[in-house]
């Protein structure tokens, strides 16, 4: 039997898009720092996390915008099947020299374990649903 292996692709299904859903995540209050990126996070309910990023003017010119976000999701591709899943996450970049994909990956691991720590951790502050 041939091993199924996981695909290491970055589907339009992960990109996180739209006003609506940058905001949603941003009222939700579920933020992390690791360096330079800030992790805003929302719970989606579905089998991934999906990825929105927020690159201001003040990071650099547009192409050291450019590279930072290629970087970014390059990070969040080849990292997606070792980190916890189920969360909208919204990267703020703040103003800093580009880092290295390695780099980009611990830090990007880094944050995406403290969203999941810090969701769990609500979850289970929140009392029980009275079924009447």
């Amino acid at each position: 039997m041939a091993e199924t292996r996981p695909r290491f692709t970055f589907t339009r299904a992960q990109r996180l898009s739209g006003r609506r859903a940058f905001t949603a995540v941003f009222d939700a209050r579920g933020r992390r720092n690791a360096g330079p990126l800030g992790v805003c996070s929302r719970p989606n309910g579905l089998n991934h996390c999906r990825l929105g990023l927020s690159v201001s003017r003040r990071v650099g010119n547009a192409a050291t915008r450019s590279r930072i976000k290629r970087l970014l999701r390059e990070a969040f591709r080849l990292t997606q099947h070792g980190r916890p899943v189920g969360y909208d996450l919204v990267i703020v970049v703040r103003p800093h020299e580009p880092l290295t994909l390695a780099e980009y990956q611990r830090l990007l691991d880094e944050a995406v374990r403290g969203v999941d720590r810090l969701w769990t951790h609500r979850r289970s502050k929140r009392p029980p649903r009275d079924p009447s």
